[in-house]
């Protein structure tokens, strides 16, 4: 299994009290590579976990790989944040929607349905999404 990681994924498998922890964990067990990311996930997930070096090791084991450049996609970061600015769009899920246009057939892991279900790659593609079932 491959896929992108959100921010609340990464929280839910780094924190065993997250209500999300135990699907975290069982995804994780299915995957068969580094999920996808971006270092504004990283910085976030870092800062709701409390633990900058829990996060790393997500790196060095090789859960996650932060393989997103903004500098080279700056244009498309602007006009993604010109587009949901009523939604006022946080850095990550901006990079993420990138993310997922450059990586088409790979899924979003998020807990995040709220806005990922409004965002779109290009005009009008609906990103796919991997969430815990009891959030529909």
């Amino acid at each position: 299994m491959r896929g992108i990681a959100d921010t609340g994924f990464l929280v839910a498998f780094g924190n065993r009290r997250d209500s999300h922890h135990s699907w975290a964990v069982e995804i994780a067990n299915r995957l068969t590579e580094p999920l996808l990311t971006c270092e504004a996930v990283l910085s976030e997930t870092s800062f709701h976990l409390g633990n900058a070096k829990l996060v790393m090791s997500f790196i060095e084991e090789g859960l996650v790989n932060p393989v997103f450049q903004m500098t080279d996609h700056i244009l498309r970061l602007k006009e993604l944040a010109t587009r949901y600015s009523d939604r006022n769009p946080d850095l990550a899920d901006l990079c993420l929607i990138v993310l997922s246009e450059m990586n088409p057939k790979i899924p979003v892991l998020t807990t995040d349905l709220k806005d990922f279900r409004v965002y779109k790659r290009g005009r009008r593609e609906t990103i796919p999404l991997i969430h815990p079932p009891q959030l529909h």
